[in-house]
């Protein structure tokens, strides 16, 4: 029995042939209406509700001409697509070929304008318009426009120098700019949902590593880009990003990137406190914070890790073994001993010691024993990614902290930690949910772009699941997002001059949609003035 057969489709020369089992592939003839994307309208209805479109419009000028795709056009379309789950410029194809969510696309641009603004947009076009989402070739042209030509002469130039500073952070060019001001645009909208007064900001890099040939090798001695990222931790968004080379120190110029960050924040908040890892442990960036050099924030509050350097060793080394305080955990229920102890370290670093008007921080050192001991004589043939110290007996995996604030220590070591895996997260969604692992340029300044892009993605979806799926839908990644609710099946139909999206009548989702049409309905707008 032959299970290939080979056949001619009727409508064209295209050989179509049927494999092991008893189906076939056909082209669908007409239009359809037809899309894989059903859920993807939602995201488009709440960036009309955030006025995405108008932010874009106001803050960016790129193409100021009357002719062709205008600023919104192509960055909702790039926004889109981080979300649907593209994560290249060729992607947009894919974006394309979906005639149903093509229909619905096409619409919202026109809903809520004028007759004579339609007509404008129309005009845009020397030809009749055939396209929904811009073509590769205009993304690419559009991403340069973020490039700094003069920009990269100078970073070429300072990398061929021998005595030039080894971290060089190419300026922002206006269009760039923009992209932050609409960011904080969507922050001021999260807040008006009824965000709280205060805002935990975590600063982090990240590695994301690359083959572009113009890219810098980073510590791990891989060709990466590093953006340095403030979160703001309970509302899960990306405050202010700052996109670098792979060979720019996590730390460089920390302070001038979180006093950008505290200048996004929306006007709702009114308390700060900030984390970081070792990177953040510079006395001028501790100074500002602890002095309340900030005019809105004052004075404010810090956790960060601090380097374990030989004198910090010695000065652990003198803490008495009663002085050491457990930790504990919740196991199943049940609170139970941790293997983690900490306790207050008398420490005075010499950077603060040299100085009459030297301020005095709070210490504290944590130790955790290590399960795996070397065996004798192999100690020094072995180096750890972390500092550790030999204490009765033991040898211990020891960490430091730095704090203004007054908080049990157990408590505070565990919001110290509660960054970790909240910053990990977040650029694991930004890197591999999205698009913003996958760079599309050469040059600098596109590369920028689009990671601003995939930031603007993530708040944007991060707002949808906070406050309008709400529940359960708040821990789940976009994966379970797209699978549940993005990537349905549906035909979209005209009846008088409404789009229907159809679902399958035993779609169980289909309630759910409804539910949140209401939701994003109900959302507040930003107050003006």
């Amino acid at each position: 029995m032959h299970l290939v057969e080979s056949m001619r489709h009727q409508r064209g020369d295209l050989i179509m042939q049927q494999g092991a089992l008893p189906f076939q592939y056909e082209i669908e003839g007409g239009s359809s209406g037809l899309t894989a994307l059903a859920g993807l309208p939602v995201y488009l209805e709440l960036v009309a509700v955030m006025e995405l479109k108008e932010n874009i419009e106001e803050h960016e000028k790129v193409r100021c001409g009357r002719q062709g795709w205008t600023d919104s056009q192509i960055l909702m379309s790039l926004v889109l697509l981080n979300i649907a789950g593209g994560d290249c410029v060729e992607d947009l194809k894919t974006l394309e070929a979906d005639e149903g969510f093509g229909r619905i696309l096409r619409r919202s641009e026109h809903w809520g304008l004028s007759r004579r603004e339609r007509r404008e947009m129309e005009r845009r076009w020397r030809k009749e318009r055939c396209r929904v989402v811009p073509s590769s070739s205009a993304t690419f042209r559009y991403l340069e426009k973020f490039h700094d030509p003069k920009q990269e002469v100078l970073r070429e130039q300072l990398g061929q120098k021998p005595d030039a500073p080894k971290a060089f952070i190419p300026a922002s060019n206006n269009a760039l700019q923009g992209l932050s001001r609409v960011n904080r645009d969507l922050l001021a909208f999260a807040a008006a949902q009824g965000a709280s007064e205060l805002a935990t900001l975590d600063t982090d890099a990240t590695i994301s590593k690359t083959t572009k040939a113009s890219a810098r090798y980073c510590y791990k001695h891989v060709k990466a880009y590093q953006p340095l990222n403030v979160c703001w931790a309970e509302q899960g968004l990306m405050v202010h990003t700052e996109f670098r080379d792979g060979n720019v120190p996590a730390g460089y110029e920390q302070r001038r990137v979180f006093e950008e960050a505290l200048s996004q924040l929306p006007a709702q908040v009114k308390k700060v406190r900030a984390r970081s890892d070792t990177a953040g442990y510079q006395h001028e960036l501790l100074r500002y914070l602890d002095q309340g050099k900030n005019e809105r924030f004052g004075r404010i509050e810090f956790a960060f890790s601090s380097d374990v350097t030989t004198e910090f060793k010695r000065a652990v080394a003198e803490v008495p073994e009663e002085a050491w305080h457990k930790t504990y955990r919740v196991v199943h229920g049940r609170t139970v001993e941790a293997d983690l102890e900490w306790a207050e370290v008398c420490f005075v670093p010499s950077d603060i010691a040299k100085k009459r008007t030297g301020l005095e921080y709070r210490y504290l050192a944590t130790r955790e024993p290590m399960l795996e001991q070397e065996l004798p004589g192999m100690e020094s043939q072995k180096e750890l990614p972390f500092p550790t110290m030999r204490m009765v007996g033991a040898k211990y995996k020891v960490f430091g902290i730095v704090t203004n604030m007054d908080w049990e220590g157990e408590r505070l070591i565990r919001w110290l930690h509660e960054r970790c895996g909240k910053s990990e997260e977040a650029h694991a969604v930004l890197k591999n949910d999205l698009a913003g692992g996958h760079f599309p340029s050469q040059h600098f300044g596109a590369n920028a772009a689009w990671w601003w892009i995939t930031v603007l993605a993530h708040n944007i979806n991060a707002i949808m699941k906070r406050h309008v799926l709400r529940g359960d839908w708040m821990n789940k990644r976009m994966k379970a997002i797209r699978f549940a609710l993005i990537n349905l099946p549906g035909r979209v139909l005209e009846h008088a001059r409404r789009l229907i999206i159809r679902l399958t009548q035993w779609q169980p989702m289909i309630r759910f949609l409804m539910e949140v049409r209401c939701r994003i309905a109900s959302l507040v707008p930003v107050p003006t003035g």
